[in-house]
């Protein structure tokens, strides 16, 4: 425990350092604009562990040493593809790293959840207060970090935030007030009373430009007994009054013609989400396609990209197997299954239909290795946009009359029944097309030699591979085009091969993405979909599972 408190100590000594406050609901005019870097942080799960110790037992969650002698032995940084936590020493390694490689060189940071160890040992069960003091420890780093620099931070409430885990009641309740004063410096005083209802608010990361949701998907996650599931006619449901407020949300950015990130810990899926709750996410996604950049999430563990469609809320005659069956299919192979199932030609595709979701690794080497993502958006770009006036994977098969389905009395008091809002979708808007704030494509970085770092040697992380093609990372035509160029990722945060302007293929580049728009997805699902593509398929799995297995 003293280690614990020692961490605590130095942590609320930089914590004193003045540091600005988080962007207001709407920031005060300025003369000049923060330049941007056109970059922006997604950090989720770290899971830091106070009783982890290295040389310990794996089966004691790297707590304790076995009597007999096993070959599996904690390591100092972090015991990779295990069920043991983060060490202190890679929790701080990790964000030190970011201080000094990456914290000059990003606009936001997005974080969601998730900074407290798992409740996997039942010799050392966990306490609120062992929660929450993780939590300020985290907390007080990011702020040192990134709010110091005038870097807003978007925090995310995750399952193992809360004690019990899965377990949040409605609020206002004594854990959304305690994470209102441990994250008082991250919320915007306008969203702080919603905050201490529900555990979400909303950041202008660029003010009047763009804005960062962040959700507490706890109200909609089906393992939280607590709530009632979005029923139709429970308008007090806490998840529904989330989605109320999500609703406005919206609508506010699209009239000040803004664009908004969805972030949040457990992503939505059908497998995730109680059903109501799913179908309510879906149609707000779609309902504001042009308004939405993206949708990014955590807690999975497994790198790994899923759509929303619009036939999730629609009836389906479906012989699929019972729910049951479905959460047994690995996830890998739900996806191949779902991508397969998409159109094969792009003209047989409405991308209204779509939304994309992005579910991050973590740093918490439970079950796979410590990793980080930096994503590249246009700055540029051309003239800013102005809008006009139960297994993960979707149910598929023929479409049933909804008039008819609607009356029948399993289905007539669903919101599939009532969700007719008119959808705003665009070609031209930033999730479809090129242009100012479309994000352009990620580089994802691992500790690839975690057992093999000790107190002597420190961990490195390594670039594991971007979506961009090499091409893309360097200045295309003549030296006059080249001065003007912005790196999507500096040379010096690539390596050697990629840092050669002339290199067409890489094996850090699998995709070779033209960018992250809704179409760009579609496309790369299309081709993963594609049995043939075996080695395209191989580079997935093993980027999903980080040449594990399915944890």
């Amino acid at each position: 425990m003293s280690r614990f408190w020692a961490l605590l100590i130095v942590v609320a000594l930089n914590d004193v350092l003045a540091s600005p406050l988080q962007v207001a609901l709407q920031a005060p005019a300025i003369t000049e604009p923060k330049q941007l870097q056109g970059r922006f942080l997604h950090i989720t799960d770290i899971h830091p562990d106070f009783y982890y110790l290295a040389q310990t037992s794996e089966k004691t969650a790297c707590h304790r040493k076995k009597k007999k002698k096993s070959k599996n032995r904690a390591g100092y940084y972090g015991t990779p593809f295990s069920e043991c936590d983060s060490p202190l020493a890679l929790t701080n390694y990790t964000l030190d790293y970011l201080d000094k490689r990456w914290a000059s060189e990003i606009d936001f940071v997005i974080w969601t959840g998730d900074n407290a160890r798992h409740d996997n040992d039942p010799k050392i069960p966990r306490t609120p207060d062992e929660i929450y003091a993780l939590n300020r420890a985290v907390a007080a780093k990011m702020r040192q970090i990134f709010l110091s620099r005038g870097i807003p931070v978007v925090p995310s409430l995750g399952n193992n935030d809360i004690w019990p885990h899965n377990i949040l009641t409605p609020g206002p309740n004594s854990i959304t007030n305690e994470f209102a004063k441990i994250w008082d410096i991250f919320i915007p005083f306008p969203y702080l009373q919603v905050f201490q209802r529900g555990a979400y608010h909303s950041v202008e990361v660029i003010p009047d430009e763009v804005a960062a949701i962040s959700l507490n998907t706890l109200y909609f996650y089906d393992s939280n007994k607590a709530v009632g599931g979005c029923g139709f006619h429970d308008r007090n449901d806490p998840g529904n009054l989330e989605f109320d407020w999500l609703e406005v949300q919206l609508k506010m950015y699209r009239h000040r013609n803004m664009q908004v990130w969805i972030t949040g810990h457990v992503p939505p899926s059908p497998g995730n989400y109680f059903p109501d709750c799913y179908v309510r996410y879906v149609e707000l996604s779609l309902r504001f396609q042009d308004t939405i950049l993206g949708h990014l999430f955590g807690h999975m563990n497994m790198d790994h990209f899923s759509f929303l469609e619009s036939i999730d809320l629609e009836f389906v005659d479906n012989q699929d197997d019972g729910p049951e069956q479905q959460r047994k299919t690995p996830l890998y192979d739900t996806l191949m299954e779902e991508f397969a199932a998409l159109p094969k030609k792009s003209e047989e595709i409405d991308y209204s239909d779509y939304a994309v979701v992005n579910t991050a690794p973590p740093v918490v080497p439970n079950p796979y290795l410590p990793s980080f993502r930096i994503f590249v958006y246009n700055v540029t770009g051309r003239l800013g946009y102005k809008a006009n006036k139960r297994k993960h994977g979707h149910k598929r098969g023929g479409l049933a009359d909804k008039t008819a389905r609607c009356r029948l009395k399993e289905n007539r008091d669903t919101w599939k029944c009532f969700l007719n809002g008119t959808w705003n979708s665009d070609p031209g808007s930033p999730s479809r097309s090129n242009k100012q704030w479309t994000p352009l494509g990620y580089a994802q970085y691992y500790l690839p030699d975690l057992e093999k770092a000790d107190k002597k040697r420190e961990p490195e992380y390594k670039l594991e591979y971007v979506t961009f093609a090499p091409s893309q990372l360097h200045p295309a035509g003549t030296d006059d085009e080249g001065s003007a160029f912005r790196y999507p990722i500096p040379l010096k945060r690539l390596p050697k091969s990629l840092q050669n302007s002339s290199v067409t293929e890489s094996k850090f580049a699998p995709y070779s993405m033209a960018d992250l728009t809704i179409p760009s997805w579609v496309e790369l699902a299309q081709r993963l979909g594609n049995e043939k593509q075996e080695a395209l398929r191989a580079e997935f799995r093993k980027y999903m599972y980080m040449g594990g297995e399915e944890g």
